[in-house]
């Protein structure tokens, strides 16, 4: 009966969000999903209530976060079709180099200040630093995807303040992304942005016209013997499973389930490629897929964050939110002119929406500056997303780094990360060209 509540009041939010970006302007201007809106109203509610929220109920919709991102890092190479590694390298290999200098530098900047101040003067963890790539970069999927992780080293406040840098590191990233596009749009960087005052009626509500509606993915199974959503859900919950089996032969304590969900993704895909089955297996379905457990990953963790947990740790979580946005938006305005020949200011606006939120934010803030794709932006971040997920922003570095804080201590984590933080920077130098002039 819980789970049917659970469902419900989640459902219901996402309804209420939905309507209230359509009847709002201001939330339209502000660019929030829907998700965020619901989950900042769901929150509101639960505070309200206080001790009179049943904790069954809030307990459940707490645990939604740590199996939907199950769901999503299964189906990231689910259906997709990989181009040999010499083409990604070469589109991606900029891209990736300014992705990389954001993650291990979010580390780095967090790592620093939990580790030299805010572990002596603020009476928090060490590992109160790795929450900066976590809900940064990670975003509030990988936060939940981290929970158990947390419970086993006994920090289960680390939880909740990982969903408040989510949230915050996610409308920063759109509030913030689109007055960097505004700046940019005055130079002269960029010519093809779509202002808010641009856009239809229909477009700032985000609801599509009945007659351009896109499609939602192509059936690649006839209905009588399954059904199609059924048979690409029921593939999601094989790669899930290859991964649940993947985890019980690693002995780290800790070790999130989410990274080994996407290596039995890949795992998958790579076999019914070989048995020549992958056309049964459709994209953009899987996207569906995904993108429907992140709407509710997003509004139940919002719902449900713990402001008294917050409220003890505000100070350190201000000074982590405001630094790690000035890093990355330092590597946007002064590194990524210098590392990309070519449309810099779409490729950089790019990485600067999934840095400080997900992917979704980077695509649509790519959208804002590049709406038909003229720039190569799109194709670059799309291929840099192959090498750069499965290891930063959720992928395996960020499930390994937080148990390798508890194992070793925080230095010499921060040291690795400050090693590699300094071989990518490298790899930027050798990249390095002239800056570009305003209006070029």
């Amino acid at each position: 009966m819980n789970a049917v509540v659970i469902f419900t009041i989640l459902s219901l939010l996402l309804v209420v969000g939905k309507i209230l970006r359509v009847r709002i302007p201001f939330l339209q201007r502000l660019y929030l999903p829907s998700s965020v809106i619901g989950g900042i109203l769901g929150l509101v509610v639960v505070t309200a209530l206080g001790e009179h929220a049943p904790a069954e109920i809030t307990g459940g919709m707490r645990a939604i976060p740590g199996f939907m991102i199950n769901v999503i890092f299964a189906t990231l190479f689910l259906g997709a079709m990989t181009p040999k590694l010499g083409t990604v390298i070469r589109f991606a290999f900029p891209q990736l180099c300014l992705g990389q200098i954001i993650a291990w530098g979010q580390y780095v900047v967090g790592l620093g200040l939990a580790g030299f101040v805010f572990s002596r003067w603020c009476g928090v963890p060490a590992a109160f630093g790795n929450l900066l790539e976590i809900g940064f970069e990670g975003g509030h999927g990988t936060v939940g995807g981290m929970a158990e992780a947390f419970a086993a080293f006994g920090w289960e406040d680390g939880i909740a303040l990982g969903y408040t840098v989510a949230t915050v590191g996610m409308i920063i990233g759109i509030v913030l992304g689109m007055a960097l596009i505004q700046w940019a749009h005055r130079c002269g960087f960029v010519k093809e942005v779509r202002a808010f005052g641009d856009r239809s009626l229909h477009e700032r509500r985000g609801i599509h016209r009945a007659e351009e509606r896109p499609s939602a993915g192509h059936q690649t199974v006839i209905c009588d013997s399954i059904d199609s959503l059924a048979w690409h859900v029921a593939i999601v919950g094989v790669a899930c499973l290859i991964g649940w089996s993947l985890r019980q032969l690693i002995p780290m304590k800790g070790f999130p389930l989410f990274p080994l969900c996407m290596i039995g993704g890949v795992l998958l895909q790579l076999a019914a490629r070989y048995l020549k089955v992958d056309l049964l297996v459709d994209r953009v379905q899987m996207e569906r897929i995904s993108g429907a457990a992140l709407d509710f990953l997003v509004v139940s963790a919002v719902a449900t964050i713990r402001l008294e947990v917050v409220m003890a740790n505000w100070v350190p979580l201000v000074i982590l939110c405001i630094a790690g946005t000035a890093w990355t938006v330092a590597c946007v305005m002064f590194l990524a002119p210098r590392i990309f020949r070519d449309a810099w200011f779409e490729r950089a606006i790019a990485e600067f929406g999934q840095a400080m939120g997900v992917t979704a934010t980077g695509l649509m803030l790519l959208r804002t500056v590049d709406p038909e794709s003229k720039t190569p932006a799109t194709m670059s971040f799309g291929y840099k997303q192959l090498l750069h997920e499965p290891f930063m922003g959720g992928g395996l570095w960020t499930a390994l780094a937080l148990s390798l804080v508890y194992k070793f201590g925080w230095l010499p984590v921060f040291g690795f990360c400050a090693v590699m933080l300094f071989m990518w920077g490298i790899c930027a130098f050798f990249l390095a060209s002239p800056v570009v002039k305003k209006g070029k």
